[in-house]
């Protein structure tokens, strides 16, 4: 609990902030990677999933996915710590709350629209989530930024994860090296990548302390990244 309401004291999000999470479900904020420092994290996003063992690799039809960022270097270690999401984390979630996964996700050149869902549902057990999104590259509609429908985290209807038939959404586009941070319960899915790139992104998910996350990283922890981690992100990660 000492840690919890250290976060949540921090006060690094204005209320403005926090409010738009609880009405709109989603907001877009300056990243913790700085802009002199953009062109080699994204060379080490490139060798990370290029070094990625195969088990940790996720090939689909729009999307390539690579597991456990948590070990992939210092170069990703603030990224879960970083605080104004710590802070979105506090005032959604409510209760001590930890790190359930943290991965890289390309989506590929040329790709269709992602189907509208929702991560987490009403009745899930670890209910409400957090996540968050740092673009390693620009988000812009044409490249496929991630669409959020407003609000529909607080539809009553929001108890499966089926999109309506009809809905508005909206593209959160923003410069390299922000931060969407959304309510796990909003309708979102990226858009079509009308590019010839792809288009990279860091994602993670924080859910109540006392349910069971989506990987135990306590079990999947490397002995060089519990050396170099700070007391703060062996808590976040429940170690």
């Amino acid at each position: 609990m000492e840690w919890f309401n250290e976060i949540n004291a921090t006060g690094e999000l204005p209320g403005r902030v926090l409010q738009e999470i609880d009405e709109v479900g989603y907001v877009v904020i300056p990243g913790p990677v700085a802009p002199h420092r953009l062109k080699r994290f994204a060379q080490a996003y490139d060798a990370a999933v290029l070094h990625a063992a195969s088990a940790d690799i996720s090939i689909g039809s729009t999307t390539t996915r690579v597991s456990d960022f948590v070990n992939r270097g210092p170069e990703f270690d603030e990224l879960y710590v970083y605080k104004p999401v710590l802070e979105a984390c506090s005032n959604v979630i409510g209760q001590p709350f930890k790190l359930s996964t943290l991965h890289a996700r390309t989506l590929h050149p040329f790709s269709r629209a992602q189907n509208l869902h929702v991560d987490f549902k009403r009745a899930e057990d670890g209910w409400p989530m957090i996540g968050f999104i740092l673009m390693v590259d620009e988000f812009r509609e044409e490249n496929g930024a991630t669409r959020f429908v407003p609000g529909s985290h607080k539809w009553t209807s929001n108890s499966d994860k089926n999109a309506p038939a009809e809905c508005d959404d909206a593209a959160a586009c923003a410069p390299a090296g922000s931060v969407i941070i959304y309510n796990g319960s909003v309708w979102h899915g990226h858009g079509a990548n009308h590019t010839g790139e792809p288009r990279r992104s860091i994602q993670g998910s924080y859910i109540r302390r006392d349910a069971e996350g989506a990987v135990n990283q306590a079990e999947c922890i490397r002995p060089e990244t519990l050396g170099r981690i700070s007391e703060l992100a062996k808590h976040v990660l429940a170690i």
